[in-house]
């Protein structure tokens, strides 16, 4: 059998559009010579489609649309593909489901088993999970086929959050093939996870396991793709980040085919992929608007916008106020230069002379404080949201992951925008990708790299007066939020002062309301906020 993974991106809702690329890859692979072409899990509806599922309207158009398709694949070509099912039991309306079909007809389907409910996944909110799996028969061959979460519980892990393994069920029946039909979010290297888990199967039940992952962003989510083929101790795979057909012969051993990517790299593809989709999906065409500064942070985010859509497409705004320094001023000059992209400069300080007199006398027994700092970041968040409003853009958001969970941000400022780039990346990271972003041809000046991180908004300003050094705080913060760790864990575990990482933390705590507030974050880690760290605001902790 000549089989072929159909790795591609979605748009989550965009029905007609989803069915279009699945009919147009199903045409190329029958036209190389497949037998089975394999998408990813909810191919039709995008993932996640969440609360959309809730839409009696949208379940019904998921369906016509689905059973106008089958009409139009290609003969004597079976598709492997994830829709929705109706559930006619007691509990939700609908089943996460893989159709098979052939001919113009659906020769078998098979209902998700395992619902996840942790991380980004609310999955039992809209399904009902599927009764005990069977194997698919097809041209005389026992198609193990499940989707994504329920290769998740294989017994021969640690971690087993489901009282049922579907795999071990579907190897009792004598399958020929595994095949999963998965939408696997992106977190650095959890691909590896996702390889493991595959190697156990295979090699404990000696069938060749096939993976079929979507790829590209909604919101906030990445997916990496990465589909791949696992026979006879070789594993073939799909590039990451990119639409692809993946084409295996299963009369042939696959011979290794897999691209070791550094960590550093796959958060550069992702967050060029992150912005390109969040724009392009959201149909917005035009610029998107980026607040220059001088620092690293903006410089970042504005290489990357270029990378994901060209210097055209974004305009940088930079806005010194007295303050600001020259060498800030030069260095977003420079970028600008550099990346070739359109800068507007407007200088704020007849805007804040202007609310400093309309301050002056309800404030006139007050010393100046980190009021007057937040309305200098209120005044350029408003200005670079003119931009977009009458340019029809969208601003970026320039904030790391360290600046955020601090609260060392202005709300209505600096956390101004449609999307936060850099908001799951420490600080540390940033100046790490940025090393990256200036491979083989240095894009972002020398001297941003080099000088001392500030918010430049009363004079002498550094992050350190408000701030532990960066390299101690992102060593607290990704114990504290990544892996969970107590106050007394994590000052033990970094042999650091007590007192030192409970402030730290307690201050993370304090400023969840910011987060509440912020943009839509893309999404590196499990433990993302917004999508993947959920923190009560009000709250009492030890």
């Amino acid at each position: 059998m000549k089989l072929a993974l159909a790795q591609i991106n979605t748009v989550v809702g965009d029905l007609r559009g989803n069915s279009d690329k699945i009919l147009h890859y199903s045409e190329k692979a029958h036209a190389r010579g497949a037998d089975l072409v394999v998408f990813p899990e909810l191919t039709f509806t995008g993932y996640p489609p969440i609360d959309l599922l809730e839409s009696r309207d949208f379940v019904t158009r998921e369906r016509q649309h689905r059973q106008k398709l089958v009409k139009l694949l290609p003969r004597e070509l079976g598709v492997l593909v994830g829709g929705l099912a109706l559930h006619k039991g007691h509990g939700k309306p609908l089943h996460n489901a893989a159709y098979l079909y052939e001919d113009g007809d659906c020769v078998g389907v098979y209902h998700k088993q395992l619902l996840p409910t942790y991380d980004v996944f609310d999955e039992l909110r809209y399904f009902a999970p599927g009764s005990s799996p069977t194997i698919l028969r097809w041209r005389g061959l026992n198609l193990g086929v499940h989707v994504c979460e329920d290769l998740w519980n294989v017994h021969d892990l640690d971690r087993k959050p489901y009282s049922h393994d579907p795999v071990s069920t579907l190897a009792a029946q004598s399958p020929d093939i595994f095949i999963n039909l998965c939408a696997s979010p992106f977190a650095i290297d959890k691909h590896l996870e996702r390889y493991a888990l595959m190697e156990t199967v295979h090699q404990k039940y000696g069938r060749p396991y096939v993976f079929t992952n979507l790829v590209g962003a909604n919101t906030d989510l990445i997916f990496d793709g990465r589909s791949c083929v696992m026979h006879g101790g070789n594993v073939l795979e799909a590039p990451a980040f990119e639409e692809a057909l993946l084409e295996w012969d299963t009369e042939k051993t696959p011979k290794s085919k897999t691209v070791s990517i550094p960590a550093r790299k796959q958060v550069r593809e992702a967050l060029t992929l992150g912005i390109r989709d969040y724009m392009n999906k959201t149909g917005i065409q035009r610029e998107v608007i980026i607040g220059l500064s001088g620092g690293i942070d903006s410089a970042v985010t504005a290489t990357l916008a270029v990378r994901a859509l060209g210097p055209e497409r974004v305009i940088g705004v930079s806005m010194p106020s007295n303050i600001s320094s020259k060498g800030s001023k030069d260095d977003a000059k420079h970028l600008a230069s550099n990346l070739e992209i359109k800068l507007i400069t407007i200088p704020i300080q007849p805007l804040m002379n202007a609310f400093n007199d309309a301050l002056r006398k309800p404030f006139e027994n007050y010393d100046q404080d980190v009021t007057e700092e937040n309305i200098q970041a209120r005044i350029r968040g408003t200005l670079v949201m003119a931009f977009a409003n009458k340019y029809g853009g969208m601003v970026l958001a320039t904030g790391n992951k360290s600046e955020l969970a601090m609260g060392y941000a202005t709300l209505y400022g600096d956390m101004s925008g449609g999307l936060a780039v850099l908001g799951d990346l420490y600080k540390t990271e940033v100046y790490e990708l940025a090393k990256l972003l200036n491979r083989p041809k240095r894009i972002i000046p020398e001297s941003t790299m080099r000088k001392p991180p500030s918010a430049e908004l009363s004079p002498g300003q550094k992050d350190l007066d408000s701030l532990p050094p960066y390299d101690i705080l992102d060593r607290i913060l990704k114990q504290y939020i990544e892996q969970l760790m107590s106050v007394e864990e994590t000052a033990e575990f970094l042999d650091y002062d007590e007192d030192l990482v409970q402030e730290i933390v307690r201050q993370v705590n304090w400023t969840e309301f910011k987060r509440r507030q912020a943009a839509p974050v893309l999404r590196l880690r499990p433990k993302a906020f917004g999508s993947g760290r959920r923190e009560p605001i009000v709250a009492r902790r030890p």
